[in-house]
């Protein structure tokens, strides 16, 4: 009965790691590029009351679950038209490459830029987005003054209208990928940051070598599903409740133990 309560209130702890995890994914339900969240679980060890003989089987009782690993789904989300020219979305695999405060690069499917005082293209929290030249960290792309009419091609040729009214290319979109995308780690705003697992990044154009192309004027949502949210919610919260009348049962188990010799 004491393994019992233990095992119950480790299902307990888990379930309400995994409602957490189900509410974070419906607070961001409409975040730009916000990748949906799944808790997987493990069992934990088990207590051999009985070995295992030839012939027959053993005995052995489990001690409950646990919270092993948060995955992360990097399906492409819906897109939604915005006619902003600085608005980009990745239809397909990819991400943008942006360039910390402190020099460190980090990585994100949120494509709403901006423009800063110096004509670069930014996030919107002001983080400098890397989107041409070669080598690792690129350039910048930055829109000369007085240039109208931006235009980003699904392949990810950039060309601005000159004050003489002709197109002039200004550079090309470079996405960055990873073996194991769901190696990285999330940082908040909207970026993740490159660990050991997922492997090394993988530089390329839009449209080429696995890289989705590029849809100016739209925004990647969140790929969250309400409904399955909502489903894995009930769930989550049922389970919760069943291993709290498991301690219960457990409970008034040990009440009637006590109370034998009256």
């Amino acid at each position: 009965m004491i393994r019992a309560l233990w095992s119950a209130a480790s299902g307990m702890y888990s379930q309400q790691m995994a409602v957490d995890t189900i509410s974070n994914n419906l607070a961001n339900v409409n975040t730009p590029g916000y990748k949906r969240v799944r808790l997987e679980f493990q069992d934990l060890l088990y207590q051999n009351l009985r070995p295992t003989v030839p012939g027959g089987t053993g005995l052995q009782v489990g001690l409950g679950v646990k919270s092993a690993a948060s995955g992360r789904s990097f399906g492409v989300g819906n897109l939604q038209q915005t006619d902003n020219p600085l608005d980009l979305a990745i239809e397909g695999a990819g991400f943008f490459e942006v360039e910390l405060p402190d020099g460190q690069l980090a990585y994100t499917r949120d494509g709403s830029f901006k423009l800063d005082a110096d004509g670069r293209v930014v996030t919107t929290s002001g983080y400098v987005v890397h989107l041409m030249g070669s080598g690792k960290g690129g350039g910048t792309l930055e829109i000369p003054e007085g240039s109208s009419e931006l235009r980003v091609a699904r392949d990810g040729t950039v060309t601005i209208k000159d004050k003489d009214g002709d197109f002039d290319e200004i550079g090309r979109i470079r996405l960055v990928n990873f073996v194991n995308p769901a190696g990285l780690e999330a940082i908040g705003e909207n970026l993740y940051r490159a660990t050991q697992a997922c492997g090394d990044s993988i530089e390329g154009n839009p449209g080429e070598e696995g890289f989705g192309g590029i849809a100016q004027g739209f925004l990647e949502m969140s790929n969250v599903q309400v409904v399955t949210e909502m489903i894995n919610l009930i769930m989550a919260q049922r389970a919760y409740e069943l291993n709290s009348k498991a301690i219960q049962s457990a409970d008034e188990m040990l009440g009637i133990a006590n109370n034998l010799r009256r």
